[in-house]
């Protein structure tokens, strides 16, 4: 499969070579759901990859949560208990008292919330790669205010490296509802 095109402001991530939840992630990016009443039969085949698919039958559902677990489960770690509600991430892995590269970050937003992964961050916001972001697996950014939690994965040897704060520059709007 091709590598997707990530915008410019990220091919930085490109080379990045872990850790393995943001490799799994980027693997990816820009899967969009299908419009109408079809759905995209790569989003189901997540549902079905992840045991999911008796709760999740369509795309017009919110799947940011299925994206996250479809990830954190290629890279070798075990979902949250009902990881289709957003806010139930907030309970993965441990703690992150300063956010990095790789993290599981949760969202408050209208409606419920939103779960993805931190790429970096700005003086304002946090840049969160995640699925049902405009319809699709993108980069959006989100304010820092809006953030309920941030866990890291339960690395069993030694934390990779790459897991790390990355500043970037403030660019673009601010996201106000993944749904």
């Amino acid at each position: 499969m091709a590598k997707p095109v990530l915008p410019a402001a990220y091919a930085w991530l490109g080379a990045e070579a872990g850790p393995r939840v943001l490799v799994e992630a980027l693997a990816l990016y820009g899967t969009r759901e299908t419009t109408g009443s079809a759905s995209n039969p790569v989003i189901l085949a997540w549902a079905r990859e992840t045991g999911l698919d008796r709760d999740y039958r369509s795309d017009d559902v919110a799947w940011c949560g299925l994206f996250v677990a479809t990830v954190v489960r290629r890279a070798g770690f075990e979902p949250v208990a009902a990881p289709l509600w957003a806010r139930n991430w907030a309970a993965f892995g441990t703690k992150a008292d300063r956010p990095s590269l790789g993290d599981i970050l949760v969202f408050e937003r209208t409606g419920g919330g939103h779960v993805g992964i931190y790429v970096g961050e700005d003086a304002s916001a946090w840049h969160v790669l995640g699925g049902n972001q405009g319809d699709q697996v993108s980069i959006v950014r989100i304010a820092m205010g809006r953030l309920l939690a941030a866990r890291r994965c339960p690395w069993r040897l030694a934390q990779p490296a790459a897991v790390r704060p990355i500043r970037l520059a403030a660019g673009g709007a601010l996201s106000v509802n993944e749904a």
